[in-house]
């Protein structure tokens, strides 16, 4: 069981940044793949970014790629979203989770609550 506290989240300017943190309890953390999505009002949950067990790989949404980099502390148990050049359109809660290096919702098992990050123009 794993069990997923996201963090950082709130109000900033466009242009500005944010970096989210995720916490992570349970044994598996340092071997399972971690991703990032986030939903919108109105809209489905979407991919934003995944990175491997060891961070030697990384996966981005063409939106987010170029500004938005994806971390992990496996010490810490923690994985990172750091969000620069944010977008009105970023504006979503964003949830992390456990699973795989992929764009899908369904290699994921494991969420956490999410946070919310509000982007004003």
């Amino acid at each position: 069981q794993v069990q997923l506290v996201e963090s950082g989240g709130g109000l900033v300017q466009a242009g500005g940044s944010l970096r989210l943190s995720c916490a992570a309890s349970g044994r598996t953390f340092s071997s399972s793949a971690m991703g990032w999505f986030r939903q919108a009002p109105g809209k489905e949950r979407e991919f934003v970014a995944a990175i491997s067990w060891n961070g030697g790989l990384t996966k981005y949404a063409d939106s987010v790629k170029g500004r938005f980099a994806i971390s992990r502390d496996n010490a810490e148990k923690t994985v990172y979203l750091q969000m620069n050049s944010l977008k009105p359109e970023d504006t979503a809660v964003y949830y992390c989770a456990s699973g795989s290096v992929s764009g899908v919702l369904r290699d994921y098992d494991y969420w956490g609550q999410g946070t919310q990050v509000t982007v004003s123009s």
